[in-house]
């Protein structure tokens, strides 16, 4: 993950010509429901979001403590509370304008195990586009009422905020006094935002559907579709009525897929497409037209726009006219980079959430959408362990045979696993993942040496009761080798590594209905059967083992010339102490096998070094070019800073270093005489970028996303 700045809002510099401004409305008062003084017409907090939806029993609103007022709202959990978190947030239209949106609230707890904090999350049309819910300052335990604040960038394209509080874990938090600032300002003095309407805003044609029907598909149609996903690609990101925002390009899909499957062959499959390109109209002449770039890291793959066998020769014809004339734009409709970060940002791609049964046409824009943003926007693209265009070809009748919800799911999680990228997969989704069903054996269990290993237990009396022990090797569930589960469940596990894949596989693998799963186990040299009870995951700890760093402290002396470090709970205000308490070790411990509390790559790196050290550089996409990655001028580097750390360096890392923990790594070795142990680490070492997909699929990494999530 890259450094950590402040980040710089970012307007889009696409105008629709003859798009009037929205009227603006009178802005609703909110104040009263923040500060929980309104207790709500259908009930106590009935004007909020909570999550687990329908949750009862975690959230009530209190009027014996409280900070102002008459009331505060109260999180509460205890053992066998649902879910490993309580969390409720407001929902904010976002109708005004500024750089900075903060969140400012009063919080009081007791007991808390887990942690608590303030949430704030911006959503825009694509869905979540900054978050923080405090989880990486560490506030548990107990405390008297004091005021938090939770600070983001104001996202040019959100809609929407978010605010509210998150307890994870048990205990108890109050909340009270929620108010929302805009560049310092209370939300009543901000100006109001009037915004201009996209063609998103203004097409409806397909809102209740693509009109696309789709029975069984012939080999010529096969061919035309994927082809048309090609052409529907390339248009997206080289036509400059596209890149403009004058079309929308989705909507535009369904008006050519059905000439695109009448046609009987390839040759009137061409015809048809070079028609619709033909109605889009001719891009206009540049007067400095975009060079071809040489020299380049990574080249877009554009040879087959020149191949007229393919095409036919007006098809291929009119694409390349296009590509000469290409616009130059720092940013396009569809496509954007991250402020100060630079990966893609999709932020006006829709999700079709209302869509529960995405029909065919949907389902082909998904797998369209995925493939070309891997095609134009992964740097990674050209060292896949794939044919990229064959994987277009075999999935096209695949998401048209999908049937039902769960079938486009796991086509679509197929699909994504084949980018062979840790960070990707179908986090709405995740259930129809094998094995399937909400209970498992209450054991941890991690492939070492490809065999499948219990290492602990996820519930003090549930798991020494299954019968299994620490030390067990599961060979077989239900009779079924797990060798031939692995081997069977494979193809839907995202992950650039077979550790990332075994890891995340091993933390599924006694998953099922609740009942009895029978055991093949091997245990000091002899096969045992063993009976043992799935239980519901709502009562164990799943998230027990997910690091592999020494329970304890986060520092410590191993020795008088060893000192230890774990960053799983590392904060960054006690680095200080940390270097006090390392002073005269002869080595540092760093114990990465986790992923870090906090973003230590400056804050600790700056203490490891004597010189400016240069650690990292990056690629990024080229929207000019698109399908072109270069190097991204400047690098990242560590400045030396005092106290130094005089003593050796040794890095912790196996296969649960993830991004960020892969990024502090990358930092920590370039340090003179650094040592790295350990195995091989996750392979998603890179910025999330999400992808939503029809039907309310977000395709991204999770992690600190989801408005009413502690995870």
């Amino acid at each position: 993950m890259p450094r950590k700045a402040a980040f710089l809002t970012l307007a889009l510099s696409v105008v629709l010509l003859g798009a009037d401004p929205q009227p603006s409305q009178p802005r609703e008062d909110k104040s009263r429901v923040l500060t929980f003084e309104a207790a709500g017409t259908a009930g106590p907090l009935s004007e909020w979001n909570h999550w687990p939806n329908g949750i009862v029993g975690t959230m009530f609103l209190d009027s014996t403590v409280v900070h102002e007022g008459r009331y505060s709202a109260r999180l509460e959990r205890v053992p066998g509370s649902p879910a490993p978190f309580s969390s409720l947030a407001l929902e904010v239209p976002i109708d005004f304008s500024g750089d900075t949106l903060e969140l400012r609230g009063w919080m009081k707890y007791e007991n808390v195990t887990g942690y608590v904090g303030l949430l704030q999350r911006q959503d825009g049309k694509a869905g979540t586009l900054a978050f923080d819910n405090m989880g990486q300052r560490g506030l548990k335990g107990s405390a008297d009422w004091a005021e938090y604040r939770v600070t983001l960038p104001l996202m040019p394209k959100a809609t929407r905020v978010y605010a509210g509080a998150v307890l994870a874990d048990q205990g108890k938090l109050w909340v009270d006094d929620l108010r929302l600032y805009v560049d310092g300002k209370p939300l009543a003095e901000a100006p109001v935002l009037a915004r201009t309407p996209t063609v998103l805003d203004t097409d409806h044609e397909f809102d209740a559907g693509s009109k696309v029907e789709i029975t069984n598909l012939t080999p010529a149609q096969v061919e035309n579709l994927v082809m048309l996903g090609k052409v529907w690609g390339f248009l997206k990101y080289h036509h400059p009525a596209i890149i403009a925002g004058k079309r929308h390009w989705d909507y535009d899909l369904f008006r050519v897929m059905s000439g695109v499957l009448s046609a009987r062959d390839r040759a009137s499959g061409q015809r048809a497409l070079a028609a619709w390109v033909a109605s889009l109209g001719e891009a206009p002449p540049c007067s400095s037209c975009v060079k071809t770039p040489k020299g380049r890291a990574i080249l877009p793959r554009l040879g087959w726009i020149s191949d007229r066998k393919l095409l036919g020769k007006d098809l291929s014809a009119r694409l390349l006219a296009i590509y000469a004339r290409r616009p130059d734009v720092d940013e396009q409709f569809y496509v954007a980079k991250t402020p100060m970060v630079g990966n893609p940002d999709f932020s006006n791609e829709l999700g079709y959430t209302a869509l529960k049964e995405p029909d065919a046409g949907f389902r082909l824009l998904s797998l369209y959408r995925f493939w070309n943003i891997v095609e134009y926007w992964s740097p990674y693209r050209d060292v896949l362990d794939e044919d990229w265009d064959q994987v277009l070809g075999e999935f096209v009748p695949r998401v048209t045979a999908a049937r039902t919800h769960d079938d486009y799911a796991a086509a679509m999680m197929t699909l994504i696993a084949r980018a062979h990228d840790t960070h990707a997969n179908l986090w709405s989704s995740i259930d129809v993942r094998p094995p399937r069903g909400k209970a498992q054996v209450p054991v941890r269990v991690r492939f070492i040496e490809n065999r499948a290993v219990v290492t602990g237990y996820q519930h003090a009396t549930l798991g020494p009761q299954s019968g299994l022990e620490i030390g067990d090797v599961i060979r077989e569930i239900d009779g079924v080798p797990v060798d031939a589960l692995v081997a069977r469940w494979r193809p839907m596990y995202a992950a650039s590594n077979e550790a990332a894949r075994l890891r995340d596989m091993g933390r599924a693998l006694t998953q099922g209905d609740p009942g009895i799963a029978r055991l093949g186990v091997k245990r000091d040299g002899a096969t045992i059967d063993v009976n043992a009870r799935r239980v519901g995951v709502d009562s164990l700890d799943v998230r027990s083992g997910w690091t592999h760093d020494l329970p304890g402290p986060t520092f410590r002396r191993l020795s008088d010339d060893v000192a230890y470090l774990k960053l799983s709970s590392v904060k960054s205000g006690e680095v200080a102490d940390y270097l006090r308490g390392a002073a005269g070790a002869r080595c540092l411990v760093i114990d990465i096998r986790n992923y870090p509390s906090a973003f230590m790559v400056f804050e600790l790196g700056q203490h490891l070094v004597s010189d400016s050290t240069d650690f990292v550089v990056f690629t990024s996409g080229d929207t000019r070019n698109p399908g072109a990655f270069d190097w991204r001028g400047g690098v990242a580097s560590l400045i030396p800073e005092k106290p130094h750390f005089d003593g050796g360096v040794a890095i912790l890392i196996d296969e649960v270093t993830q991004s960020s923990a892969e990024y502090t790594t990358m930092a920590f070795r370039a340090r003179p005489g650094a040592v790295v142990v350990g195995s091989t680490t996750a392979g998603a070492d890179g910025n999330v970028s999400k992808i939503p997909l029809p039907g309310g699929l977000p395709h991204d990494d999770q992690r600190d996303r989801r408005v009413l999530s502690g995870s």
